[in-house]
């Protein structure tokens, strides 16, 4: 498979440069970037997903949910329904997309909101809730149509951008001077101790332009593990079956493996819409352990009680404060 990746390099160095010649049509406005009387925070990658978009959204919701009436857009990825849709708790993951319906679920005094089409879906928003001050994109940063006033670019820290090329023959959606649009890098599934000369080595390899701030985060696993009626301790919780259906499940793995647990692992493609003969197979299982991405797409299939998903957060390394403060100093 890598053998056959090298051999498409001269597709990916075709596909990088029509991208890059894109981007230049949008910087000398030959292409035209809209821009909005309220914020517009962009969230994003340069990388094919699994770069923990959704838990950055969490922690936006989060940091500035006091302050400011907030709303989600998304594409709505693999959703069976069309155009401009805001989502309500009972939505089914199939019309409205898994993580559009996890904001909505765990951040239900939110507006979230769905179009393929950003300009449509930031218009609709805006008409049908004049209140909102701050809108956040998700999975924006190469839709060049709508100009945000805070682009944050993701990347991890175990497959930064600066290693990898543009599909097909790596993973890059473009050049890697693509990142030169971000106001904010922030490297993400770090380790929890990420040490101060890891963060130095790193700053040399993505060299940040004197105009964008770098920052680490990682992912904080829950103690807790539920089914939104029950909760248990992960730390008693056994016999079970790890199932998947995102870009990047190692993380996760490794963070069960770390406490001791022994369990069987079934892995299936990122955003995967589970069939029935999926849902008969994993029946069969005696207590199911997922993500909560997971479980927005399980929980209205699997009608059981031994679904359980481990709640997940990103938190800033060794900045206190400091995202607030930035985000409230750049926007309002």
């Amino acid at each position: 498979m890598k053998f056959l990746r090298y051999l498409l390099f001269p597709f990916s160095v075709l596909y990088g440069c029509i991208m890059s010649i894109r981007n230049f049509l949008y910087r000398v406005n030959v292409f035209q970037s809209r821009s909005y009387p309220i914020p517009i925070i962009c969230v994003g990658n340069l990388n094919t997903g699994g770069t923990g978009k959704s838990p950055m959204i969490e922690l936006l919701i989060k940091t500035l949910q006091n302050k400011h009436r907030i709303a989600t857009l998304s594409r709505g990825y693999k959703r069976t329904t069309d155009g401009f849709l805001e989502v309500h708790p009972h939505h089914l993951s199939s019309e409205v997309g898994d993580e559009p319906l996890q904001f909505k679920i765990n951040f239900p005094e939110i507006t979230v909101a769905v179009d393929a089409n950003r300009q449509r879906g930031i218009s609709e928003l805006l008409k049908n809730h004049p209140e909102l001050d701050l809108i956040l994109l998700d999975d924006a940063f190469q839709h060049r149509k709508v100009k945000p006033s805070l682009s944050i670019l993701l990347t991890t820290f175990n497959d930064l951008y600066t290693r990898d090329f543009v599909l097909p023959t790596g993973n890059l959606r473009e050049f890697q001077t693509g990142a030169s649009r971000a106001d904010l890098i922030i490297v993400t599934k770090c380790p929890h101790n990420l040490a101060a000369e890891q963060q130095i080595r790193i700053q040399k390899q993505l060299k940040p332009r004197t105009y964008q701030n770098l920052l680490f985060s990682t992912i904080l696993y829950s103690e807790f593990v539920t089914n939104e009626i029950e909760y248990e301790k992960l730390a008693d919780f056994d016999n079970f079956t790890l199932v998947t259906g995102i870009a990047n499940p190692k993380p996760l793995v490794t963070h069960l493996k770390s406490m001791n647990k022994e369990f069987e692992h079934i892995q299936f493609a990122d955003h995967h819409e589970f069939s029935e003969t999926d849902v008969k197979m994993l029946q069969r299982e005696s207590v199911l352990l997922t993500t909560q991405k997971d479980y927005v797409r399980l929980k209205s299939k699997l009608k059981s009680s031994k679904l359980f998903y481990i709640p997940i957060e990103t938190q800033i390394l060794n900045q206190t404060g400091f995202l607030e403060k930035y985000l409230e100093g750049t926007l309002f």
